[in-house]
């Protein structure tokens, strides 16, 4: 009897126009409870006194942990094409708003 070698079923990802164009974010807080990460992605603004929470995205522990091993491998394979990334002060002097990303606990 002949095996099936087909592997993993396909699934198809739909992309709608609007989640296509992408959200910009230059901070996001990461917080946790036992059951679930919680990553709020903001905008931040120089001059404006509010930074509106742009996209959150809630993700189990396990997803949580392969985000971030899928994360890592893919910084490593751009770091390999275009050098290192550098990751600058945690507060951007020039327009005096954080620059790098944060995190907290629920």
């Amino acid at each position: 009897m002949e095996e099936n070698k087909k592997g993993p079923k396909s699934i198809d990802i739909e992309l709608s126009q609007a989640v296509a164009e992408g959200v910009y974010s230059n901070m996001a807080i990461i917080s946790h409870s036992s059951s679930e990460f919680i990553m709020d992605f903001i905008r931040i603004m120089p001059g404006v006194p509010k930074a509106p929470v742009k996209s959150r995205v809630i993700l189990t522990p396990e997803h949580a942990k392969r985000l971030l091993l899928s994360l890592q491998d893919n910084v490593n394979k751009y770091e390999k094409t275009f050098g290192k990334i550098a990751i600058p002060h945690p507060m951007d002097s020039e327009n005096g708003f954080p620059v790098v990303f944060g995190n907290g606990q629920a």
